[in-house]
């Protein structure tokens, strides 16, 4: 079978869904199957080099950051639907990732009227979360639905949730909603390399750290991420755990660092907080092995592959009830969850601090465990493999 994944950006840096894209790549080639992608990216954008699959990488104006120029700050590149109207009979199946960008405008454009059988992963981009923090551009979505991503998911064979809860809370967020429902779930690749080197490799990249125990941030610097309830939480516990330190590690697109930085100062731990920015390969590995638990007190996260990892390297994870997967984490006693408040996170870290040598030991050792039974990318792509087929099959 011959799959076309249509994706904004194949950019590491842009978060979970290009990862979960490439790795069910890497499975389904594996098993005979041909997987490429088309982007917006600049051919020449650095990041392409080495992706294990074929990217068709389309741009061909740079990003647009002007106000004056929407169709640009959208994401507009002239080429991409021409392509995607040559190109799309030579594939069996498409999955369009993600909403409210010109991939996905592109995409209705070109698979209207197609014999192609196409697939919406929607990635948490219906969570009420945005609706009720943003009203006003939860307005102009609507709009947008109405004429764009309304009539994409509602003629494709399935629209794609990585949960139950995911699934639930979309419903009737954006209207009319008439869709075909599917939940495929999502995973990450297991772990490998050798753990003493890794855990070497983040310690010789982050040399103020030293060998100071830490808590871990992994993803992008970002409200949404509750970035801001983690700083100023572990400035309430800082006092009583002097020997620990919080290490926030990823990109900063919006330029939240240096507000979070002036919370840490004014309570006098900048010394204790430290920023690594994006890191990958054995850093990021290493950083997952050597911390004492993971966090993530998320106002709003569809899957959360950091959170996976993490679980896949042994260690606990601490989020909030906004994380979608954390019902699973909770039965599994792999982590500890709190609402995503200020209290909810201070209350958070104190919990896990509090556990004690022992019951800390025990929930280390279940996390692996909840990673295989719930999270491995093997299981997520067989099911959404799967779900292609049978959609294939359904009448259009």
């Amino acid at each position: 079978m011959r799959i076309l994944e249509i994706i904004a950006s194949a950019d590491p840096a842009s978060g979970g869904p290009i990862e979960g894209l490439l790795r069910h790549a890497e499975i389904w080639t594996g098993a005979g199957h041909v997987c490429e992608a088309a982007t917006l990216d600049l051919p020449d954008a650095p990041f392409l080099a080495g992706l294990p699959i074929r990217v068709h990488a389309l741009g061909s104006l740079p990003p647009g950051a002007s106000r004056l120029r929407p169709h640009r700050r959208y994401g507009y590149q002239p080429g991409f639907v021409p392509w995607l109207k040559q190109h799309l009979t030579g594939y069996d199946a498409v999955i369009v990732n993600g909403l409210w960008n010109y991939a996905t405008f592109g995409a209705r454009q070109a698979l209207a009227g197609s014999p192609v059988p196409y697939f919406v992963f929607s990635h948490g981009m219906m969570d009420p979360w945005f609706s009720r923090t943003r009203p006003l551009n939860h307005a102009l979505k609507q709009a947008f639905w109405l004429v764009n991503e309304g009539p994409l998911l509602n003629r494709a064979r399935a629209v794609l949730f990585t949960t139950d809860e995911e699934r639930i809370v979309s419903r009737g967020v954006f209207r009319p909603y008439r869709v075909r429902e599917a939940v495929v779930g999502y995973g990450t690749s297991d772990v490998a390399g050798d753990p003493e080197a890794q855990i070497a490799a983040f310690r010789q990249a982050l040399p103020a750290l030293g060998d100071r125990p830490f808590l871990l941030f992994l993803s992008r610097l970002h409200r949404k991420k509750g970035c801001d309830l983690l700083v100023e939480a572990f400035t309430g516990i800082a006092a009583a755990h002097p020997d620990l330190d919080l290490v926030m590690a990823g990109p900063d697109p919006d330029t939240l660092r240096p507000e979070l930085e002036a919370i840490a100062a004014a309570a006098g731990l900048a010394g204790r907080l430290h920023w690594p920015g994006l890191i990958g390969g054995d850093v990021k590995w290493g950083a997952f092995r050597a911390c004492r638990a993971f966090v993530l007190p998320s106002h709003q996260e569809n899957f959360g592959v950091a959170v996976a990892e993490a679980l896949a390297c042994g260690r606990p994870v601490l989020i909030s009830d906004r994380v979608n997967i954390w019902r699973e984490i909770a039965a599994g006693s792999a982590g500890l969850v709190a609402p995503d408040t200020r209290a909810g996170t201070r209350d958070l870290l104190a919990r896990f601090l509090a556990l004690g040598p022992a019951a800390e030991a025990a929930m280390a050792a279940a996390a692996r465990p909840v990673f295989l039974d719930h999270f491995h990318v093997r299981q997520a792509a067989d099911r959404l493999l799967q779900t292609i087929e049978t959609g294939i099959r359904a009448p259009a």
